[in-house]
């Protein structure tokens, strides 16, 4: 028997792209599952509401997913219901589904270390990497329970695919099979698909992007789980977040509250070295002597030596770090240039003349040298290093001994640490030193020699911690016996946090905490300041402590400046955080969606129904700083 309408074809397609749903809210709940102690979820009816709202996203992915797998299952072929055009497009709709559908479950695991959904600008972090195959196969042997899970969730989308078959029954070949079958079916879902892709049906209405997840929530964290991987990373390809704002504000205001030109007069007789060690993953949770008087229940330090050199040390206690991976760390503690949504060194404008502490020290006659144990050019701090000017660059290749490689991310720390030890033994002062580690950070092994040395404490990490702590030690003990050593001022700090086991650090603000520490053998700087601090804030005090008196661009200040005013200013995903005085500023680039007090790290009580005159300068001077940051980078003045 002929039929008009092509019932069979039609019902397959609805119900196969169902079927993507379906698995979509299976990995938010396993999404869930992984991180849930980060996520902060109180109740079955709150998840369930969240993946409601996450409904409108998962539309959006999967009609982009199955744009191809839709138009080819709607053309009015009479080849459609045959099994070969079945076959291929068993194919068209498994190759991107599947894809998208791994990223979901990276983040599984991806989450714990950058606290945001996976975005195109990830592939910052891999791109200069020569290992990537054996950092694929690491990942997933280390986490092959994630890959397990994958592979049961496939299998079974590809069973259910497979129960319902199209139907090889003949079709009249008239005016209703063209015309009211196809065409008008065609235009529907067409419109269906847009809509969809949009994210909403008005016209008027721009397509949603990241920052809509957050149109529902009171807790910013549940917008993780209302976006999925795969939207995130469509929505942010080929999207340049790099671009001045919206608004317009007077250059005289701007430049009254950033003070983007900063100048000294601290005034020294005799040029002291400078060491900035930037610790791989050094959370600030980890270290003891930045946790005193925080009353955190049981709370267990892992760096004894580092807590030693902190009571002859300035410590800050309130510091945070300015973005969330290693090379957004680089360009906040050396040149002063946070990166919010992408990396700096990964814009159009990254390759410009920059004025940094690099510049300000070979100004005044430093040798400059920047050493990571990696391979010569992992995470692109070769190429980042040569356009800040160093004199030397020192890696894996210039280390010369394969047998200290930890087989995934370089030199192992102590070894590592002794070569920068004996390199800066023939440097004559005053020299610069930035030395970026390696050690701490996946997979959480350390030499076998030192297997069981140090606590394993309550996640992998944290015998980590105890490895590059010891390598402090024995970095410092040696290095003091030197001549060097006494005219040498340290900064410790770390370039972004790493997992969390307190539950004061799975606070959203304190997902950034890092250490920054002052050593001077001549114990010039001692005692705790508990005022805001910042990675950007490193590169004027460098320039103060070595008596650097012209003017020069930086956003941060001196952290030996008293009379200037402290904040901190880093982003999640699409909304900056700009904490200053009593208050934290929410802000979404063009306006404030929420003020909490500074003591509310965890973001819980949003006070923008009861703004006050202060939130309103806070808000202004958030403004200001992300204008005169875009303007200055976008119209090359970072020099």
């Amino acid at each position: 028997m002929m039929q008009f309408f092509r019932t069979s074809e039609y019902q397959s397609m609805i119900y196969r792209l169902l079927l993507a749903y379906v698995f979509y809210f299976i990995s938010r709940f396993f999404f869930f599952v992984y991180n849930s102690d980060l996520l902060d979820v109180n109740s079955v009816y709150e998840f369930l509401q969240l993946c409601y709202y996450g409904l409108t996203f998962d539309t959006t992915a999967i009609f982009y997913l199955n744009g191809l797998f839709v138009v080819l299952s709607m053309l009015p072929l009479w080849i459609n219901p045959r099994p070969r055009y079945q076959s291929m497009l068993f194919y068209v709709y498994f190759i991107p589904n599947l894809i998208g559908y791994a990223a979901n479950f990276i983040d599984f695991i991806y989450y714990k270390y950058t606290f945001s959904r996976t975005t195109v600008s990830e592939w910052d972090v891999v791109k200069n990497e020569a290992n990537k195959l054996s950092m694929l196969l690491r990942f997933l042997g280390t986490y092959w329970h994630v890959l397990a899970l994958f592979i049961l969730c496939a299998s079974l989308w590809i069973y259910l695919y497979k129960k319902i078959r199209v139907t090889q029954t003949p079709y009249s070949k008239g005016y209703f099979y063209y015309g009211l079958s196809s065409v008008i079916s065609f235009f529907v879902v067409a419109t269906l698909m847009i809509g969809g892709i949009r994210g909403d049906f008005r016209k008027s209405t721009r397509p949603i992007n990241l920052i809509d997840a957050n149109r529902h929530i009171t807790k910013m964290q549940h917008a993780d789980l209302i976006l999925n991987t795969p939207f995130t990373i469509i929505r942010t390809f080929n999207k340049k977040t790099f671009k001045k704002v919206s608004y317009t504000m007077d250059t005289a205001l701007v430049d009254s509250l950033v003070n983007p030109i900063k100048q000294y007069s601290y005034g020294v007789e005799n040029l002291p070295n400078v060491v900035v060690f930037i610790t791989e993953s050094m959370g600030r949770e980890y270290m003891g002597a930045f946790n005193e008087g925080k009353n955190i229940t049981d709370y267990q330090s892992f760096t004894p030596f580092l807590d030693s050199l902190s009571s002859h040390s300035l410590i800050f206690p309130n510091a945070f770090g300015n973005g969330r991976k290693s090379i957004h760390g680089m360009s906040s503690v050396l040149a002063g240039i946070p990166s919010f949504q992408d990396a700096f060194t990964s814009s159009p404008y990254g390759n410009q003349p920059i004025e940094s502490v690099v510049s300000i020290l070979k100004s005044q006659g430093y040798d400059t040298s920047f050493f990571h144990g990696a391979p010569n050019g992992s995470m692109g701090f070769l190429g980042f290093s040569n356009i800040l000017g160093f004199d030397h660059y020192y890696g894996k290749i210039e280390f010369n001994d394969d047998s200290q490689f930890d087989g995934f991310w370089g030199i192992w720390d102590e070894p590592f640490f002794g070569f920068v030890k004996n390199t800066l033994d023939q440097k004559d002062s005053p020299f610069f030193a930035t030395i970026f580690t390696v050690s701490s950070h996946d997979p959480y092994i350390v030499p076998k020699a030192y297997e069981g040395k140090f606590p394993m404490g309550f996640n992998p990490m944290h015998q980590c911690v105890g490895y590059t702590d010891y390598a402090f030690k024995t970095f410092f003990d040696a290095a003091a016996k030197e001549p060097w050593f006494e005219d040498t001022i340290f900064i410790i700090t770390a370039d972004h946090t790493n997992t969390i086991h307190y539950e004061e650090y799975l606070k959203p603000i304190n997902r950034f905490a890092v250490p920054i520490l002052i050593y001077s053998p001549k114990g010039t700087f001692v005692g705790k300041d508990t005022s805001l601090a910042q990675q950007i804030d490193i590169y004027p005090t460098i320039a103060e402590l070595t008596g650097y008196e012209k003017p020069f661009r930086s956003w941060g200040r001196s952290l030996l400046d008293t009379e200037a005013k402290p904040f901190v200013l880093n982003a999640d995903g699409p909304y900056f955080r700009y904490t200053s005085g009593n208050y934290i500023c929410i802000f979404d680039g063009s306006k404030a969606v929420g003020f909490y007090r500074n003591s509310d790290l965890g973001l819980e009580n949003n006070l923008i129904e009861k703004r006050n005159s202060e939130m309103d300068i806070i808000e202004l001077e958030c403004k200001a700083f992300i204008k005169d940051y875009y303007d200055r980078i976008i119209d090359r003045r970072l020099k």
